[in-house]
């Protein structure tokens, strides 16, 4: 009996693995950019695949469940990102990437380089950091002006506008957050981790193009973020909000859903909605659930 149940989970994953590559060849087939904001809680991920397989990951969440993510986008024996950023070391975004770093290797790590004291989390991250480093990894410090690119998607870093490496953080490292324009075709994503109203100024004052078509909201939908100088100018046709269904700051506001709401924006909720995945082709976006 037990011979046959794993049997029968050996083919239940071959299959699975078999759909999940059906779906990569489809998406490169057809040009197409995928990004899954995947429901992890009181917390922010995005896992993103370029028209060229490129795997790109953003943030991991506060704790494992990015692991049950990723064995649901990315085939089981594939363990490469081509670029991980972390937005901040806080451990709502940090905490996933912790976990996957020790099985999954990254090519390029792309961080803000601020320092973080009496945080057990973040000194395993730094020695996450000098491991990934030895097998190969190139670890970046995000500045205004950077640009990777991933085939034919570009990645375009925001803020900061200098660079903060080594910068001590001793409270919230929150507006030290890595902003990045993820852009294919007409398209783009605008990614602001926790930043709150007082850096969204500096962005929207600045000569930095912000405006985007998908806006992932900043601090899972805080008051002291979304502003409406902020939303006039990065003019989103869609928002999507990563928060917990359960959680203890009352995230996200009624003051940031009516901002929302005000300025006659889509709103998508992964507390509400869970995974939430966009298709691009270049000229449109596709939301798909």
């Amino acid at each position: 009996m037990q011979k046959k149940i794993i049997i029968f989970i050996a083919v239940f994953l071959f299959f699975l693995n078999i759909i999940c590559w059906r779906e990569v060849f489809v998406l490169s087939e057809n040009k197409l950019l995928k990004v899954d904001f995947l429901d992890v809680g009181q917390g922010d991920s995005v896992f993103i695949q370029t028209p060229e397989n490129h795997q790109i990951l953003i943030d991991g969440g506060p704790d494992s469940s990015l692991l049950r993510k990723l064995s649901v986008v990315m085939p089981f024996w594939d363990r490469t990102f081509d670029l991980v950023v972390l937005s901040h070391p806080e451990s709502d975004h940090m905490q996933g990437l912790l976990e996957a770093l020790q099985s999954y290797k990254a090519d390029y790590i792309l961080w803000s380089g601020v320092k973080k004291v009496n945080s057990p989390e973040y000194d395993k991250w730094i020695s996450i950091l000098d491991k990934q480093q030895k097998m190969g990894a190139k670890i970046l410090i995000a500045q205004a002006g950077q640009e990777i690119k991933a085939g034919n998607v570009l990645i375009e870093t925001l803020y900061p506008f200098e660079s903060l490496e080594g910068k001590e953080m001793k409270k919230t490292s929150n507006d030290s957050c890595v902003v990045a324009k993820l852009i294919y075709g007409k398209d783009s994503f605008l990614f602001v981790g926790d930043i709150s109203s007082v850096a969204e100024k500096e962005l929207a004052d600045s000569k930095e193009n912000i405006k985007s078509e998908v806006l992932k909201v900043a601090h899972h939908g805080s008051k002291y973020s979304t502003s409406d100088l902020f939303l006039e100018n990065v003019r989103p046709e869609v928002a999507v909000i990563s928060v917990g269904a359960k959680n203890t700051y009352g995230h996200p506001t009624l003051e940031v859903l009516q901002r929302l709401e005000k300025s006659g924006i889509k709103m998508f909720r992964t507390d509400k909605d869970g995974d939430i995945m966009f298709v691009s082709d270049g000229n449109k976006i596709i939301k798909f659930q």
